[in-house]
């Protein structure tokens, strides 16, 4: 149970007190006192304005369910856009604009490359994601699928040099595609140098040759004529040929190179949101803590791997010798985004002067920058900005005025914090659809602070069902991935994006792959999102973010992006399409049952680890078996699809209860071997993690938006108190 002291007219959970004021204040200029008044100025003057944007949700929501049922089965595209824009859900759009956003590190303005998400209440996953601006290709390659077993090149047991040799092949290619030599082939190489100002690579039968492009190499270690490390450039991204012939790996390579280093994951957001199951303030400063050890640079995590302790920590810098003769620094880690919470939920971290708990958003915002101050003052060695920038991405907004008053909020916090104007940069997420149809006029409201835009799928999608539940029963989960306003919303945004000036300024982003076993699917279909003209997408691990880097140097974003600002902006009326089936009476029983039991083992995979263990992002077996990287987005679409087919009479509650019981079954026995793992067949009626599933698809249609966090966080309160 929380034990609460007052500060400034709140009352304030202890455990979160003593974060703030023994770990957080001390070493910046700033008492507590005055820090507690500030939060307590921003919950009196900003919460009202809070609650009433919730409100119009709703309100609009209401308005909504009484078109779509009065129109179901006669539903008329141009009626549809009529109405959306009579209740203000359609905003007008106005004049031209491009975005004025300053002092932005390079990583996010001009850098094309991979982007990681992550549970900042793991310090290892933190730490890890952090330090995946720089990874091998020869791990990655050589411990996922994209080298194949065969020929006897089998991942298992020790070292494998046929598997070796497949990969030094597959890195070769690599290096030929992206930093082709004159004529000759990096496969061939037997010794590289730096002579006159570039690489020289030299042959077997005593010929040489340089780049085709000799400014691609820009830095070494070493000596000029023997060096340790090569550092190439393409596309704006790093690759260092690691050179030590005396190593297990240099050795037995004809030009002695050990690894080839391709900088990875560029930008990493940390995050505090969908990823993470935190409920009050012992979760709560659980996140805010690895948050400020990113950003003083301490982070540590001592985990055991292999029977032996491993302690982890933030990568330094590398300190090259550029090839014009002057010091180069090579940053170390992934510039840090946080992922604050949106603006729906509260936490009883803090009760506000009436006894009501704050608006978590406005705790997040004003937490995550006080502690990012640790690193504005650049006094740390492992530093984030180098511009004197704050980066939160901000989630689950709905429409302009909500993206306004994220912008306030920001304001709020930079004056109450003594910051200058517009040190908070804001990524916003396109995952909503009153976003969506409205993107250009939410960017303007945060033109000047603005960093990051992103597509994202399945939030969108989970919108998209609960905006028209009421209008007809949705196409299954496959059929809604081949509909129009799938393509039309991924277009819109890059469109919207560089239409408002976002090229060599800003992000834009898409989304996750999914499958983080499956890289070798990922090398052959992650290419089309630097194709789109997105200048970042999600990976969901180290070795894919080392992996997806190679697409950036096959794809120039910046020339794709130049082509994509002549064409014709993605059709309106293409979003505004309503994902309902043609013909819900054609599929089979077979058919139905079949969608059933893929969205309940997914709901129940992912809730029994988040109610009963906490764990908001994990890699979840689907039901076939293949570990699939799932979050609150994942389980949103799913619980929404239920809800609607049983609103439709598609299903009825009888075959989904009787669904739910046979699926707990399959989860209980794909976590088996999980020692924490409590079975739910046989205890549905103690299993606070099987009652929130059910509740999830059963209260799916009153839940705000098909949101899951009330109820996940309802349960996941109750079994923390009873425990």
């Amino acid at each position: 149970m929380s034990c609460y002291i007052e500060r400034c007219a709140m009352r304030v959970d202890v455990e979160l007190i003593q974060f703030v004021e023994e770990e957080v204040l001390p070493g910046l200029p700033i008492q507590a006192n005055a820090f507690w008044q500030s939060l307590n100025n921003l919950v009196t003057e900003l919460t009202p304005k809070n609650k009433t944007l919730l409100a119009k949700r709703d309100a609009l929501q209401q308005q909504l369910d009484q078109w779509n049922q009065a129109n179901k089965g006669t539903f008329d595209q141009q009626q549809y856009k009529a109405f959306l824009q009579s209740i203000g859900y359609l905003e007008q759009e106005g004049d031209d604009f491009e975005i004025t956003t300053s002092n932005v590190d390079s990583e996010i303005a001009l850098q094309a490359g991979p982007q990681l998400v992550v549970p900042t209440s793991n310090a290892r996953f933190a730490l890890n994601a952090t330090n995946a601006r720089w990874g091998s290709l020869y791990d990655a390659l050589y411990g996922t699928d994209v080298i194949s077993e065969e020929g006897g090149a089998h991942r298992s047991g020790g070292y494998n040099p046929v598997r070796g040799a497949k990969v030094v092949a597959f890195a070769r290619h690599f290096l030929d595609q992206a930093f082709p030599l004159l004529n000759k082939s990096h496969a061939d190489v037997t010794s590289y140098s730096i002579k006159d100002r570039t690489l020289l690579a030299e042959f077997d039968d005593g010929e040489s040759a340089l780049l085709q492009a000799p400014e691609q190499c820009v830095a070494y270690q070493g000596e000029p004529s023997q060096p340790s490390a090569v550092v190439l450039r393409n596309n704006g991204l790093h690759v260092v040929l690691e050179i030590d012939p005396e190593s297990e790996i240099g050795s037995h390579d004809k030009a002695g190179i050990s690894d080839v280093t391709m900088e990875a994951a560029v930008t990493t957001i940390q995050d505090f949101e969908d990823s993470v199951a935190a409920v009050d303030a012992q979760d709560k400063v659980g996140v805010y803590r690895n948050w400020l050890g990113l950003m003083k640079g301490n982070l540590q995590d001592t985990f055991t791997k292999n029977g032996q302790p491993v302690t982890r920590s933030m990568a330094a810098d590398r300190h090259c010798h550029s090839v014009n003769g002057e010091p180069l620094v090579l940053h170390g880690r992934s510039l840090l985004f946080c992922r604050n919470v949106g603006h729906l939920m509260s936490n009883p971290a803090i009760l506000d002067a009436n006894g009501d708990e704050i608006q978590e958003g406005i705790m997040d915002a004003m937490l995550s920058v006080l502690i990012s101050m640790h690193d504005l003052t650049g006094e740390h060695a492992c530093r984030n900005t180098r511009t004197g920038s704050v980066y939160i991405v901000k989630p689950k907004m709905h429409g302009p005025e909500e993206v306004a008053f994220a912008n306030t909020l920001f304001d709020r916090v930079e004056d109450e914090l003594g910051l200058p104007r517009h040190t908070i940069k804001i990524g916003v997420m396109d995952e909503e659809r009153r976003t969506t149809v409205n993107l250009k006029e939410c960017i303007r409201q945060v033109k000047d602070r603005v960093v990051f835009i992103n597509t994202g799928f399945l939030d969108r999608t989970g919108d998209e069902i609960h905006t028209s539940m009421l209008l007809g029963a949705m196409a299954t989960k496959a059929q809604i991935k081949q509909q129009p306003w799938i393509n039309a919303y991924e277009n819109w945004n890059v469109d919207i994006g560089l239409q408002c000036g976002f090229s060599k300024k800003a992000q834009i982003g898409k989304g996750m792959w999914a499958m983080p076993d499956e890289m070798s699917q990922m090398l052959e279909a992650k290419i089309d999102h630097p194709k789109s003209g997105a200048n970042t997408a999600w990976v969901p691990s180290p070795n894919g973010a080392t992996l997806h880097a190679t697409h950036y140097h096959q794809v120039s974003v910046s020339d794709v992006q130049s082509q994509l600002k002549q064409r014709q902006r993605a059709s309106l009326q293409d979003i505004l399409t309503v994902p309902l089936s043609d013909d819900i009476s054609q599929l089979s029983a077979d058919d139905i049952q079949a969608e059933l039991d893929n969205n309940v083992q997914g709901i129940l995979g992912y809730v029994v680890r988040w109610v009963d263990q906490g764990v908001g992002c994990s890699k979840v077996p689907d039901i076939n078996n293949v570990g699939l990287m799932e979050d609150r987005a994942t389980l949103r679409i799913s619980s929404q699809h239920l809800a609607n087919w049983l609103t439709h009479n598609v299903t009825n509650a009888e075959q989904v209860r009787q669904t739910f019981e046979r699926m707990a079954a399959v989860v209980d026995k794909q976590n088996q071997n999980d020692p924490l793992y409590k079975p739910m067949a046989g205890n549905f009626d103690t299993s606070l993690a099987y009652q929130a599933a059910l509740e999830l698809v059963f209260e799916g249609t009153r839940q705000p938006n098909g949101y899951t966090e009330p109820l996940l966080h309802a349960y996941r309160l109750r079994l923390k108190k009873a425990s």
